[in-house]
């Protein structure tokens, strides 16, 4: 008797396993991916799409979900239930989609605010699958220079040049090459650098399968026999690679890809992901990056949904048995309700927790627990530099170049956050330099004779704090002057790289983590959300940190679901989408994948047959 309900139990566990895996119709096909149409240069045109402001006329009928925040999580998880056959509605707080997505342009020069280059677009990879599916085909990428990086260390006559390469082998021996007594330290990292890239797949299931079965993993040890890759997530950076190499150049290099939190706090395989993600080249999307959001918004508006901007949610709607059933949004100075059975957030797990739920629910203990995995991360400070000149006048490139003052990455910054607000702008101890308009080919057609840089570094949101309740571009002669001495130090630094810039500046715009509040809905202006912390990554927090909410309905998306970045923010997106739908959708790329795969060797099999005709 006991044998037949155990074998009635293993058959209902196994037939309820192949439905959630393989039973649900894919949201993917080989069909719907097309050719690139000719590129959209009309602003009017491209405006209606990422620019079309909210009213309750253009909301569609029969809303199946509500996406807060259109960053590339949002746009992902809605483009993906789109195609699921899901009725979705985008808002978008600012005046244009795309989130850190999106570009502008000002006098005449066109800025990336959150895009600078990206990897892992190459030919039938996961990411190139997953974008040509949410743009249906339509995105284009241009891939950069071979020698895509380079950081230089110190200062004067004390600093020290070196460049990054991508290539499947040429990566690891042009590093060698630079740092021929430390190639045994090289091969260590590269090797975690592949177990981290090949089994990142075991940290996103955890958030897949029912949380009691991934903390029954790792707490019986079952983890860490299957990979190494839970043991990895958990390690400290500075820890690993002082065992690896003494040289601290080195060091910085194994963590060059900074994203405000110093080795000693930060995740080694976070580290290495980021530097694997360039491997197989940097790319940076043809058009420039709010041809991001301009492709997948049409992708959403092709399966009944739409995107509308100017449209602050200032709530999100709760019934008496906690779920949620919709939103608040703000319209001129009333307020309207539009409700759907789902709601997804793509704007940050404190302003979806503490700023949107009722102030009952905020003190959910699920919610606090969740609230309490996270720390609010480093403010993010750019400056926009437009100048007269081509590339080949001003002497810029595609490359990126990143700026230490020393090689001691964890006292630099951990000194530079001790500083009070007056010594913090003349004592910047790193930043990063990228020129969008010597990545983007067609950058020449939109804007000739112009090019423009980006500068960015990491602040500390206090020293703003004082001008939080200002409004923008209205802030005070105080605050003006203020930004500007962080952005006079950054320029006069980048100048010494690329002299003759200095006398072609026509244009300068300033963000500091409070423009980046007002525009990107980022809290603390942390452009990159959550602080990316050791803590974050262990293994437990990972499985914990899911898109499901204690609140029935609510998900989460972007870059609190998983990491930093475009790819981690659509990764996001991904996962968020398989918890709306009960279905993963990576299964379904990854069958798309082979049948790419497989479709490739039949046409180099057939190629060469002709050769040898």
């Amino acid at each position: 008797m006991w044998l037949l309900i155990f074998l009635a139990w293993l058959v209902i566990w196994a037939g309820g396993t192949y439905w959630y895996l393989f039973g649900k119709k894919s949201p993917f096909s080989l069909e719907s991916v097309r050719p690139p149409g000719p590129r959209e240069f009309d602003q009017k045109k491209r405006d209606k799409v990422i620019k079309q402001g909210f009213s309750l006329d253009k909301v569609p009928q029969n809303l199946d979900v509500i996406v807060i925040g259109s960053g590339i999580g949002g746009l992902t998880a809605a483009a993906t239930l789109a195609k699921a056959g899901r009725i979705v509605l985008l808002l978008e707080q600012h005046d244009q989609a795309g989130g850190c997505c999106h570009t502008y342009v000002e006098k005449g020069f066109e800025f990336d605010v959150g895009l600078h280059y990206i990897g892992q677009v190459h030919e039938n990879s996961l990411l190139r699958i997953a974008f040509d599916q949410i743009s249906e085909g339509q995105l284009e990428f241009h891939k950069l220079n071979q020698h895509f990086d380079t950081i230089m260390i110190g200062q004067g006559e004390e600093k020290r040049e070196y460049t990054i390469f991508s290539g499947k082998t040429e990566m690891k021996a042009h590093l060698m090459k630079q740092f021929p007594d430390d190639t045994e330290a090289i091969e260590t990292f590269f090797n975690i650098m592949k177990v981290s890239a090949k089994k990142t797949h075991y940290l996103a299931t955890l958030k897949l399968i029912p949380q009691w079965v991934s903390l029954f993993i790792l707490k019986s040890g079952i983890g860490n026999l299957l990979t190494d890759v839970f043991r990895l997530s958990g390690t400290c950076a500075t820890d690993l690679v002082n065992t690896l190499t003494s040289n601290k150049d080195l060091h910085v290099i194994f963590s060059y890809l900074f994203y405000g939190v110093p080795p000693k706090d930060s995740s080694i395989l976070i580290n290495a992901l980021l530097i694997h993600h360039y491997k197989r080249g940097a790319y940076y999307p043809k058009g420039g990056g709010s041809e991001i959001a301009f492709h997948i918004i049409r992708t959403i508006q092709k399966y009944g949904g739409n995107c509308l901007v100017r449209a602050p949610v200032t709530g999100i709607l709760v019934n008496d048995k906690g779920a949620a059933y919709g939103v608040k949004v703000r319209k001129g100075q009333a307020e309207v309700e539009i409700h759907a059975p789902v709601v997804v957030s793509n704007c940050g797990i404190f302003n979806t927790f503490q700023r949107l739920l009722p102030p009952a629910i905020q003190e959910n203990k699920g919610i606090q627990e969740r609230l309490n995995m996270m720390k609010h991360g480093r403010g993010s400070f750019l400056v926009f530099s437009g100048f007269d000149g081509t590339q080949e006048e001003l002497g810029l490139e595609s490359t990126n170049f990143w700026l230490f003052k020393n090689n001691d990455m964890d006292t630099s910054m951990d000194a530079f956050f001790a500083l009070n607000k007056e010594e913090a702008p003349d004592n910047i101890p790193m930043m990063f330099i990228t020129m969008p308009s010597a990545k983007d080919p067609e950058s020449k057609i939109r804007h000739p004779g112009k090019s423009c840089m980006t500068i960015l570094t990491m602040v500390k949101y206090e020293w703003f704090e004082e001008w939080k309740d200002t409004s923008v571009r209205k802030r005070g002669n105080e605050y003006y002057n203020y930004k500007m001495r962080f952005a006079k130090n950054l320029f006069d630094w980048a100048c010494t790289l690329f002299p003759k810039i200095k006398d072609k500046l026509v244009f300068q715009d300033v963000a500091t983590p409070l423009t980046n509040n007002h525009y990107l809905g980022a809290q603390h202006g942390a452009m990159y959300s959550a602080e990316h912390n050791l803590d974050r990554f262990q293994a437990e927090t990972v499985a914990r940190n899911r898109c499901n909410t204690p609140v029935k309905n609510l998900y989460i998306s972007g870059q609190d679901v998983f990491s930093c970045g475009i790819a981690g923010a659509l990764h996001g997106g991904l996962l968020c989408a398989s918890a709306v739908l009960d279905h993963i959708v990576y299964i379904d790329l990854l069958f798309l994948k082979k049948k790419l795969k497989r479709r490739k060797a039949r046409e180099l099999a057939e190629l060469s047959k002709k050769k040898l005709q």
